[in-house]
Formats: structure tokens, C-alpha cells, sequence
């Protein structure tokens, strides 16, 4: 499952034009993976999206309903 996941992550990237630079998705993907609404290390409770893949786009930021974290 998780293979999967990553496999649809690289495949959609691939597609995407504007992304964040390797730190900055590090430190987003580390604020992302200390945060209760992290499902199964892959999925943001308050979109759905994929985390991974939210976390490189430039163009999107943290969906926390309370304001974004990064």
C-alpha cells in the first residue's frame, strides 16, 4: 500500500512545475509528520490529500483550519 502511495506520489510530481526546494519540504514534511491529523503517514485529515504531495507543491500550504502550520 504505502509503495503505492509513494509510486501515485512520483508520478504526480513529475507533472508539476512549480515545487519547493528539498528543505523546504523537509521542514514542512516535519511539521506535517508530528501532527495528530496525520493519518496512517500519508494522509492530511482536514483535505484528504496526500501529504507528500501537498508538502512539495509551492503553491499550497497547510490546510489546518486554525491556520496554517507552514
Amino acid at each position: 500500500m504505502q509503495q503505492n502511495v509513494q509510486q501515485l506520489i512520483e508520478e504526480q510530481l513529475s507533472l508539476e512545475t512549480d515545487l519547493v526546494s528539498d528543505r523546504t519540504y523537509q521542514a514542512r514534511w516535519e511539521i506535517c509528520s508530528a501532527c495528530p491529523s496525520l493519518y496512517a503517514d500519508t494522509t492530511c485529515l482536514h483535505c484528504g490529500c496526500f501529504v507528500q504531495f501537498r508538502a512539495r507543491l509551492a503553491y499550497k500550504n497547510c490546510p489546518n483550519p486554525g491556520g496554517s502550520h507552514w
